[in-house]
């Protein structure tokens, strides 16, 4: 992503116009298309929280935040996706709803559930500095582990309930061996209100003291208040290992894509969405059943064959359509994996020693904006003492320490 391009797309014209059911919409420029949004201000006047709902349930997100106080926006014309372009659309909508609602920017929620819940638990990571809490549930956050984008470091800091089914215990248990912070309720058992309340419970820090990011690109290179603007793999540091959640295989069939629920009961596993001009062989409620002549017995076992499978080759597929069996001849592909090689910088304001203590790998130059209240510090870049901001404001380090320049 181009940073001056990002800045021009914020500052073009904006407008909203009301929905007959009573929301206003909102369209925004996004890297030469439009992003749509509908949006609802709090009843009472002057800022307010702001949440914005990654699924389609506006019937009870909208109450739920009105009871609150809160605003809430939701995308309308993007579906919510484990990917990079829906974390900035997410970025583009939270900067314009905070600007046109004069929200209370510490106090954005992100929440969605059922399919949105992989988007959720992506955009908590990838765009941290967004959110001071999120909320998913019912849902499988398994497609964003697989999309090797998702961080424990870049999580710390964004507090997330997760209200889940017992069948997700596995998964479950893949997150916490990987030190992936969450809290988890089981969905049932949560009362009315429950999501609102964990949500209102938390205000995001400006300035966190201490902070932690990944990544693999540098369109996502911005951590709290400081960003990396330049990295070099060359520069190891073995402190600082990777903090990414380990994906599965990343296996799928060459059918086109389509969605199912892993904890849906068998025969088979059942397809339960197809996207827009679909032209693959599946039709909806077509249950797949064997896979290479391995049976299938629900959709956790098909989580299961696809999580084991290691190996791209052609497979022979049937699939039950009512009470006809068809067979079909695809194959099996691995996902390929992108940014396997990544940067990492942890952050720590000392008020003891006025320093700025940073520790980093694979970062060749950063952007630091200092607070006022941190000015003037000594910036200590590992481990050694490389300059002074002797106020606050922008500081760039790409060898020592200088004022931003100009744009």
């Amino acid at each position: 992503m181009n940073r001056a391009a990002a800045i021009l797309l914020l500052s073009l014209p904006l407008f909203g116009q009301p929905l007959p059911d009573g929301p206003l919409e909102a369209r925004v420029p996004f890297y030469g298309q439009e992003l749509i949004y509908r949006y609802s201000p709090a009843a009472a006047p002057g800022p307010a929280p702001l949440l914005v709902i990654a699924d389609a349930a506006w019937d009870f997100w909208q109450p739920a935040a009105a009871a609150r106080g809160w605003s809430v926006a939701a995308l309308s014309n993007l579906a919510p996706a484990p990917s990079d372009t829906y974390a900035k659309a997410l970025e583009t909508v939270v900067a314009d709803a905070l600007q046109r609602l004069g929200g209370d920017s510490p106090r954005v929620y992100l929440a969605g559930t059922g399919r949105a819940v992989p988007a959720v638990f992506f955009a908590r990571g990838r765009v941290p500095h967004l959110w001071a809490a999120a909320f998913a549930a019912l849902g499988d956050p398994r497609p964003a582990i697989d999309s090797n984008r998702l961080f424990t470091a870049n999580a710390e800091l964004v507090p997330l309930l997760w209200a889940g089914r017992p069948e997700d215990e596995a998964v479950r248990v893949r997150l916490h061996a990987a030190g992936y912070p969450f809290e988890w309720r089981e969905a049932a058992q949560l009362k009315p209100g429950e999501e609102t309340q964990f949500l209102a419970a938390h205000a995001r820090r400006p300035h966190p003291p201490r902070i932690d990011c990944e990544t693999g690109s540098l369109a996502f290179g911005r951590c709290y208040w400081l960003e990396i603007v330049k990295a070099d793999p060359a520069r190891r540091n073995d402190v600082l290992t990777r903090s990414r959640v380990t994906p599965g295989s990343g296996a799928s069939l060459a059918l086109g894509g389509f969605g199912y629920d892993p904890a849906a009961p068998g025969p088979g596993v059942e397809v339960v969405w197809l996207p827009d001009n679909y032209s693959g062989p599946l039709k909806l409620k077509d249950r797949i059943v064997s896979v290479g002549g391995r049976k299938i017995a629900d959709g956790r076992d098909y989580v299961r064959f696809l999580d084991e499978t290691r190996e791209e080759k052609p497979v022979a597929v049937l699939v039950q359509r009512g009470k006809e069996r068809m067979r079909l001849e695809t194959r099996i592909a691995l996902a390929p994996r992108e940014e396997n090689v990544t940067a990492r910088v942890r952050a720590e304001w000392s008020e003891e020693t006025r320093e700025l203590l940073i520790l980093s790998r694979g970062v060749a130059a950063l952007r630091v904006l200092l607070p006022a209240a941190w000015g003037p510090a000594a910036l200590n870049w590992n481990g050694q003492v490389t300059g002074k901001a002797d106020a606050a404001g922008c500081w760039l380090a790409d060898g020592g320490w200088r004022r931003c320049p100009v744009p």
